[in-house]
């Protein structure tokens, strides 16, 4: 690596040295060393809109209106200004210069709520390759829908769902997919994963995996609906079945044949509970110990695995998905973390369960320390977004975990504590540099590279390098410069770092619904 700290230095050092092999893009992150954000320009003159985030490739800034109607979509844009002075470093920008418009131009504004609709300002995911987006409108939810057509009791219902797929080039809606008496998890993009090509939609209310791909021309096709079915042919040969049935009545008797919607479990059910019965069955092999353990592990267990419902679902592959099951309190609560959860790795071409686990099982949380990785799944095309730190891959991140996990009073407790997260919320995480815990050192409870809105401080929140422990390196603060004028009134920020320029911005809001303050952080 760099042998000099100056920015001069390392530039001819770069040119006249070859770095190792597979580390030329380690190489350059370090520049980011020197480059930071460190300018800001207080509460900035800009649109009242819902800062949503930066696209992965930094070409898009997403935003919604106020009334949560219309997406409006700005190109960043680098600041530029004359100055007559001798030396500009010494004087402050021009006023013209400290107005949003100097960083970012709008591009276009869509509408894309209807009858009744809003944007969930939440949900966003992004498909570099061809610059999709894809948002999510949807009317208010019914608490106390009553569970018809094989609906989950207890789960609430949405008249109206709908998922737009727009090209973010020129603003135009490509595609659309609507669930109509359904609830999907949208907040945070939970309910849904993109990856590649391949989009899965959670129903949480039907309990069916939808599995659909994104075709180039921006078309939404179904691929397979995981479920009461996992094979294509399953309802087809269920429904030929049962006409066999009601050829082979009698005539003159009355047979009561149950509806088949009620006979049979979900074919992801069945199949989860035959991986569990060979599981336990496979432990022993003398067959009274068999039984016993039958009796002890599976039977007694049964209905808790008969009443599990899915939450949520990740890709971990083209064929492989990682489920959560849990129960249906939790699947609607705002908090999980508190109820008993499961995790599935579940083949989509073979319909198999191929492993499972419960959410206090060392054996996962150990591969999750050392595998950490594999849980980030990322686009093939998008090649910045593999260098997220996690403790998979810097040993300061891991040095974290493992300094929390000594201090953990109860194992398991820790275990379930960090098993949470799973499975990831889709591009859930920034890849900014500066988010690098190899390049920086930072405050993580006040903020990180988690695309989650935190309890905003008055004081600045400290860059630190970490090669050089005790130089700062830059310092961000939300809110007004001269901090705010009400201690009493509780303020979350959030903070949208562009993934490869020195730019970032701030925004602070309080709950009452008042006007956000908007700082932007940038390299002068």
């Amino acid at each position: 690596m760099f042998k000099s700290n100056n920015v001069t230095a390392r530039l001819f050092e770069r040119q006249i040295c070859t770095p190792a092999p597979a580390t030329s893009i380690h190489r350059a992150r370090r520049f980011y060393e020197n480059i930071v954000p460190s300018y800001t320009i207080y509460d900035v003159e800009c649109p009242d809109h819902s800062f949503r985030k930066f696209t992965d490739d930094g070409l898009y800034l997403v935003s919604f209106s106020r009334n949560h109607q219309d997406l409006v979509v700005y190109r960043p844009t680098w600041l530029t200004f004359s100055c007559k002075e001798e030396d500009c470093d010494t004087h402050d920008l021009p006023l013209k210069a400290r107005k949003f418009e100097s960083f970012f131009t709008q591009l276009y504004s869509v509408t894309l709520a209807s009858s009744g609709e809003l944007i969930c300002k939440d949900f966003f995911l992004y498909m570099e390759s061809n610059q999709f987006g894809l948002f999510a409108t949807s009317t208010a939810q019914i608490h106390d829908a009553p569970p018809t057509g094989g609906a989950i009791q207890g789960v609430p219902s949405v008249e109206k769902i709908t998922f737009h797929l727009l090209r973010l080039e020129d603003g135009a809606i490509l595609d659309e997919r609507v669930f109509h008496n359904d609830y999907v998890n949208l907040a945070h993009s939970i309910g849904a994963f993109l990856y590649d090509d391949l989009l899965a939609i959670v129903s949480l209310r039907y309990q069916r995996i939808h599995i659909l791909q994104i075709r180039d021309s921006g078309d939404l096709v179904d691929v397979r609906a995981i479920g009461e079915f996992c094979r294509e042919d399953d309802e087809l040969f269920l429904n030929s079945n049962s006409q066999v049935l009601v050829n082979h009545v009698g005539n003159g008797f009355h047979h009561s044949l149950p509806e088949s919607e009620t006979s049979f479990l979900s074919g992801i059910k069945q199949r989860l509970l035959s991986f569990i019965f060979r599981g336990i069955w496979n432990e022993e092999t003398d067959q009274t110990m068999r039984v016993q353990c039958l009796k002890k592990k599976f039977y007694f267990h049964f209905q808790d695995y008969i009443d599990l419902i899915i939450w949520k679902v990740q890709f971990l592959d083209r064929h492989h998905l990682l489920i959560k099951f849990g129960s249906v309190d939790g699947g609607v609560s705002r908090n999980a973390d508190s109820h008993p959860s499961f995790f599935a790795v579940y083949n989509m071409e073979t319909t198999e369960i191929v492993a499972f686990y419960q959410n206090s099982a060392d054996e996962l949380y150990f591969l999750f320390e050392l595998f950490s990785d594999h849980f980030h799944v990322s686009s093939k095309s998008s090649l910045h977004m593999n260098f997220m730190s996690s403790h998979s891959n810097n040993i300061h991140a891991l040095e974290q975990l493992r300094c929390t996990k000594n201090k953990a009073t109860n194992f398991s407790q820790f275990v379930k504590k960090v098993m949470a997260s799973l499975p990831f919320s889709c591009q859930s995480q920034s890849p900014s540099p500066y988010f690098d815990q190899s390049l920086f050192r930072f405050d993580e409870k006040l903020i990180s590279a988690i695309d989650r809105h935190r309890q905003s401080t008055d004081h600045p929140i400290k860059f630190i390098s970490r090669r050089l422990p005790n130089i700062l390196k830059f310092k961000m603060k939300p809110g007004p410069e001269a901090g705010s004028t009400d201690g009493r009134t509780k303020k979350i920020c959030s903070f949208l770092f562009h993934p490869i320029l020195p730019l970032a911005l701030s925004v602070q809001q309080t709950l009452f619904l008042q006007a956000s303050v908007v700082n932007i952080h940038f390299r002068r």
